[in-house]
């Protein structure tokens, strides 16, 4: 017979939940770049982004020329994270400033 009081008492050996890794960014080799295009595509296994200046502020132009800088290339899953990311970003940056059209 099992005292009622003794299974109270009973500790549970489970793993402790991992603490969350701290990040350290390094940023010696970071080179910073401003881009007023993007554009992006994507296959079954991965997410393509270019980004890229228009120089042209001329509307009225046929044909204008965007100078690709910087192509991204990533699983869609993190792509997932960048787009949630992005969302609470500008969600936090209409809150400030007001909303963006």
């Amino acid at each position: 017979m099992v005292n009622a009081s003794a299974k109270s008492s009973e500790v549970k050996n489970e793993p402790a939940a991992p603490a969350a890794a701290r990040i350290k960014w390094n940023t010696q080799d970071i080179k910073s770049s401003y881009v007023n295009f993007a554009n992006a595509n994507s296959t079954r296994e991965e997410v393509v982004m270019n980004f890229g200046l228009n120089n042209s502020w001329d509307r009225t132009q046929a044909e204008v020329e965007v100078e690709l800088a910087h192509r991204l290339v990533m699983s869609p899953f993190a792509a997932k994270r960048l787009a949630e990311l992005l969302a609470k970003l500008v969600a936090e940056y209409e809150g400030r400033y007001g909303d963006l059209k």
